[in-house]
């Protein structure tokens, strides 16, 4: 797990060591252990590594490979050791233990098809000599960030936004982006960011950038595979399907020459992976697995007392992080600085804090749980179209299991119905809602994904791969890289395995909602090695903050912030009254006008009306 760093001179020149160091130096939380630059023609590479496989000095970056490939390389490949006996007995010779020299191979081997054998997380850029092209990827699910802009005759990229802002004189807001976020809740649904002009390289992508000509190719190389056939199997077939899988995803992600641990919530999904990963690790050490719990000071969402009992059941060595109000204040600017865009909760401090101990103790790599609601059902947002799939009689009956069975009361059911399948009524009570924003601003939000995701609650695979790909969670998965990154920690995410993922995409539905149970595949897969009171828990929470507490005693402050953001002012009506907020929102507006003073945000003229 590394930070990768990249410039290219559209004049052709060579690029200045002094550049490329400046824009690499600014990920160096990325890679603690080690740095390094290449320079070709008109274009350069940076590398700052983080040691996970084969820590010697053979895991150098940028790597060479046949004097014909140049790599900078971030993430993992899991599936690295059998790829490379596949490629030994193809004539291939390594002579490093990594997975990125089984990546340069790879590439040798299967040219841009390579991207499809890989099972893990990457962006990456290797440049081919013999055609004068750098070949870029990001991994199927987008774990691995990729920014690029185009700017000054230069074309840029890196693994976080910060490394680009330096080639801007101002950094000015992208006011669409920015309206999606605190209107709509939706940050990472498209290739675009809260800065203007500045860009991701979509998950399942390549970018391959023609040196000679400076002619920019991307193009999608994966899309998810459904398997119709999983769909007839009976329950017991579908159980060790997953099973077989989602162990196996487990286990590969236990690959690693440092100290692996994972977070726990005490949630199903954190907790079957402790309890599945810590199996696997008391076979190869003799001591405890390690698990990292963020405790909530609000009582209703405390789930300390449940990872206590995963973790007694496992013999788990558990570590308890209880952020306290001043914990949490005086990391606002940090955490705002770290995720580089404006985000949807203090929850996400919670995060921070676990990885912020995992590095006190020395797990330099993390297993977390992302992906498991999205890819199993586990939300009751999910329930619409679950329930619209059945037979008027069969539904009926699971209308009144899925209350028995989940946290939401009848009118809470109905009203989620209601809500996410119906565009109008959700764009009508949002635009109601959000009343303090200026009708121009309103007017400029995007609709069609509204009307998109209203439509893909009446069906399950769209409701899916909605969430996988736009809505839910690709802002999961960029609060997951900054938090871990910025302690140089390493996470791991069993739940989007791509064949776990395809797997639980094709099962038949019934097996992911039962008699109003979410995720009951997941619960049946368990149920023997986790503890009852876990399996078939009906609330979660996961790394929930104490939200309430902490923005009542920081409401002044956040009063103060608000009102004295050019930003904002720009875009809220003149008889704004930030008593009439919902917590939500005050801490939207909190986020943004932080965001604008710690990255010096202006909005374009041209934006103001």
């Amino acid at each position: 797990m590394c930070g990768i760093s990249g410039i290219i001179n559209k004049n052709n020149k060579k690029v200045l060591k002094e550049e490329i160091k400046k824009i690499n130096d600014l990920i160096s939380h990325r890679g603690p252990d080690d740095e390094g630059f290449f320079f070709g023609d008109n274009f350069a590479f940076g590398h700052r590594r983080l040691a996970i496989l084969d820590l010697s000095n053979d895991g150098h970056q940028p790597m060479h490979y046949l004097d014909k490939y140049t790599i900078t390389y971030n993430g993992e490949i899991y599936n690295y050791l059998e790829l490379r006996e596949e490629l030994i007995k193809e004539g291939y010779t390594f002579i490093s233990n990594t997975d990125t020299e089984v990546i340069l191979a790879s590439y040798d081997k299967w040219g841009e098809n390579c991207v499809n054998k890989f099972n893990g997380m990457w962006a990456f850029a290797i440049y081919n000599k013999e055609k004068n092209i750098i070949f870029c990827s990001r991994d199927r699910f987008g774990i691995k960030p990729f920014y690029y802009t185009e700017i000054d005759g230069k074309f840029i990229f890196g693994s976080e936004i910060k490394q680009l802002l330096p080639f801007f004189q101002i950094n000015f807001v992208n006011t669409k982006v920015l309206m999606d976020y605190l209107i709509l809740g939706y940050e990472e649904h498209t290739n675009e960011t809260f800065f203007k002009n500045i860009y991701k390289l979509e998950q399942s992508h390549i970018l391959i950038y023609d040196l000679e000509t400076h002619i920019i190719q991307i193009k999608k190389y994966y899309d998810i595979t459904k398997d119709y056939s999983k769909s007839n199997d009976k329950e017991k077939e579908a159980i060790e399907i997953y099973k077989k899988f989602f162990f196996e995803s487990i286990k590969l992600r236990l690959r690693s020459d440092v100290k692996v641990g994972t977070c726990l919530s005490g949630g199903l999904d954190s907790s079957s992976i402790a309890a599945i990963a810590s199996g696997f690790y008391n076979q190869i050490s003799d001591k405890k697995f390690v698990a990292i719990h963020a405790k909530s000071m609000e009582s209703y969402n405390d789930e300390s007392l449940f990872a206590r009992k995963v973790a007694d059941h496992c013999d788990l060595d558990l570590k308890i992080v209880e952020p306290t109000f001043e914990d949490f204040k005086n990391s606002i600017d940090d955490i705002i600085e770290t995720q580089e865009e404006p985000f949807g909760s203090p929850s996400i401090v919670m995060q921070y804090f676990v990885m912020k101990k995992a590095k006190d103790e020395q797990c330099t790599v993390m297993l977390d749980g992302q992906g498991g609601d999205e890819t199993l059902l586990g939300y009751e947002r999910y329930y619409p179209a679950y329930l619209k799939s059945l037979s008027f009689q069969k539904a009926l009956t699971d209308l009144f299991l899925s209350i028995k069975n989940s946290k939401l009361t009848l009118k809470q059911l109905i009203g989620y119905i209601l809500y996410f399948t119906n565009y109008k009524i959700r764009l009508f009570r949002l635009q109601k809602k959000y009343n303090f924003i200026k009708k121009e601003y309103i007017n400029i939000i995007s609709t069609d994904i509204l009307k998109n995701s209203s439509e893909s609650y009446l069906d399950i695979y769209q409701l899916q791969y909605s969430e996988i790909y736009f809505t839910q969670l690709p802002h999961l998965l960029k609060y997951e890289d900054k938090n871990s990154m910025i302690h140089s920690i390493e996470t791991r995410l069993p739940f989007i395995d791509f064949k776990v993922l395809e797997t639980a995409l094709s099962l038949n539905n019934k097996f992911k909602i039962y008699q109003g149970w979410t995720k009951y595949i997941l619960r049946k897969v368990v149920e023997r090695i986790l503890p009852k009171e876990i399996v078939w828990r009906k609330n979660k929470f996961g790394f929930e903050a104490p939200t309430a507490t902490w923005i009542g005693m920081l409401e002044n402050e956040m009063k103060k912030t608000i009102y004295s953001s050019i930003l904002l002012s720009s875009i809220l009506n003149k008889n704004f009254e930030f008593s009439k907020l919902d917590n939500k929102q005050k801490w939207k507006l909190f986020n943004i006008a932080k965001w604008e003073r710690l990255y010096n945000i202006q909005i374009e003229q041209n934006d103001i009306k």
